[in-house]
């Protein structure tokens, strides 16, 4: 029986699809969304799995090529977001179905809750898009009135990425792993919207995937939230001779130590909300981070930072 399987909600960056510097191209994202699609495969023999997905650099493509078209006025975020969940699932349900036993995957194109008072939407951090030279990227802050930041040796676009409140199709999503669905929701963070006047409007926004994991996880009474990146372990003084990765660690003892701002310090943040609310809810539940191609053993503890309530 499906029922009988432990939830496990799994986060793929979108970074992991296309990845840092590599052509934005469809063959380049059907190659990495295989890869992932035969880890996550794997996990279905012992969990039910319920995928969720980045969109940073496609929603950036996606942008570019929006403006690209000057005839008609550009597609709002929240929109764009929602066609990246659309492509992205559908490529990845394909992919899947290929390595799944009983090949049963739903795509759910989601909306999340978010707060319009949030002050996120003052302060834009989210990175979408290619990355840019310094240059490059002023010019295009100057063009199309875009934020920027500087993203390792590069810059990006930045806009602005509240936290998600809840979950609107929790109910079909429950409904269909109950069915022994593989279910692909939330991609992208999911669409952002607010309640107006009685009706949920889209924002223009971008919401990080692994806080809605985490909010999703909550909201499935999960046992697992496995955060999937390019490295094997968070590590304290990452790139410093220093250097110390973190295996079994508690939430009060990972919160003592920093990590970089829009990569590493969310996946930290989400894994321990998600382990302190299940902790405070009576349950046991564990926050997961590591490598995608080292999914199989981050879950049979032989590899991954694993963070307890």
């Amino acid at each position: 029986m499906a029922q009988d399987k432990p939830i496990i909600v799994v986060a793929v960056g979108g970074n992991a699809l296309l990845q840092r510097g590599e052509l934005m191209s469809y063959e380049n994202q059907a190659n990495n969304i295989d890869i992932a699609s035969k880890a996550l495969a794997e996990l279905s023999e012992n969990y039910r799995v319920v995928v969720v997905h980045g969109n940073g650099p496609q929603v950036g493509l996606l942008a570019l090529q929006n403006l690209a078209y000057t005839d008609a006025p550009p597609y709002p975020l929240d929109v764009l977001g929602a066609e990246t969940q659309g492509m992205i699932g559908y490529m990845m349900a394909r992919s899947l179905k290929k390595y799944l036993k009983n090949g049963h995957v739903s795509t759910v194109v989601t909306q999340i809750a978010v707060d319009q008072s949030d002050p996120a939407f003052d302060a834009p951090n989210k990175f979408i898009g290619p990355v840019y030279d310094k240059e490059t990227a002023q010019e295009k802050s100057a063009q199309y009135g875009w934020d920027i930041k500087p993203d390792g040796d590069y810059w990006r676009r930045v806009v602005p990425s509240p936290f998600p409140q809840g979950i609107i199709e929790i109910d079909s999503i429950r409904t269909l792993l109950d069915a022994g669905h593989t279910v692909i929701c939330c991609g992208g963070g999911g669409c952002p919207v607010v309640e107006k006047e009685g009706e949920m409007t889209g924002v223009e926004a971008v919401i990080d995937k692994d806080f809605s994991a985490a909010t999703l996880a909550k909201q499935l009474n999960a046992q697992h939230l496995l955060i999937l990146t390019d490295g094997d372990y968070v590590c304290v003084d990452w790139g410093k001779p220093t250097e110390q990765p973190l295996y079994d660690v508690t939430v009060e003892q990972v919160q003592q130590y920093s990590f970089a701002a829009g990569s590493m310090a969310p996946k930290v943040e989400a894994c321990c909300d998600f382990a302190a609310y299940t902790k405070g809810a009576g349950a046991t539940g564990i926050g997961h981070i590591g490598s995608l191609h080292k999914t199989a053993e981050i879950m049979a503890n032989r590899s991954g930072t694993h963070i307890h309530g």
